[in-house]
């Protein structure tokens, strides 16, 4: 679908807002329990308690309300951690702000990673596009709290991405496999790696 059809497509009221948010919440449900092959339009309206017409009014298709739940999470995970990260008094507090708020997201959104793992193969774009935009936006907060002399002054895309790929791994192993853990200690615990690395701790 094109940009202009998808501008058209927005609600114009907030009636209509609910009724999309409402929708992409359903599909979020009806993808991760099912996975995209199994889930359905007809599905997703169930669970959203809407009529068939009400989707097609702001989808086309199975396809485009999945690139759009894509977006949608996406955009909720960062609503979700960048305030966390702004609200520290610095930018290595906020790494631990952050990764606690993203565990804790996680947590309540296990979905999340069945739907952005199968957009890999759905719509490999949108999978691209959810996590180099992540790193991207990584990659601009940390220039700018190295110039505020917060981290260290040659922090670049490579540091950006490591971050982003513990984060992930993280939210995998202690957000969906288990909720084993107060999302606290398991986050100090990689900030004390961040911070300090992997030197003996008497060196």
């Amino acid at each position: 679908m094109s940009a202009q059809t998808e501008s058209a497509r927005k609600p114009r009221t907030s009636r209509g807002e609910r009724t999309r948010r409402a929708l992409l919440n359903a599909a979020a449900e009806e993808f991760g329990e099912k996975g995209f092959q199994g889930a359905s339009v007809s599905g997703i309206t169930a669970r959203a308690g809407t009529a068939l017409g009400s989707f097609y009014t702001y989808f086309e298709s199975k396809d485009e309300i999945f690139r759009a739940l894509v977006r949608d999470m996406s955009a909720q995970v960062r609503g979700a951690v960048g305030p966390a990260i702004l609200a520290a008094p610095d930018r290595l507090a906020g790494e631990l702000a952050g990764l606690t708020a993203f565990i804790g997201f996680v947590r309540a959104h296990k979905e999340l990673y069945r739907i952005i793992d199968e957009a890999e193969f759905v719509d490999p774009e949108s999978y691209r596009e959810h996590y180099r935009s992540t790193a991207e936006g990584y990659l601009t907060s940390l220039r700018s709290a190295a110039e505020r002399g917060e981290v260290r002054a040659d922090v670049d895309e490579v540091h950006a991405w490591a971050i982003v790929g513990m984060n992930v791994f993280l939210g995998l192993r202690y957000g969906v496999w288990s909720d084993e853990g107060d999302t606290s200690d398991v986050s100090a615990s990689a900030f004390e790696l961040l911070k300090n690395g992997l030197k003996p701790q008497d060196s």
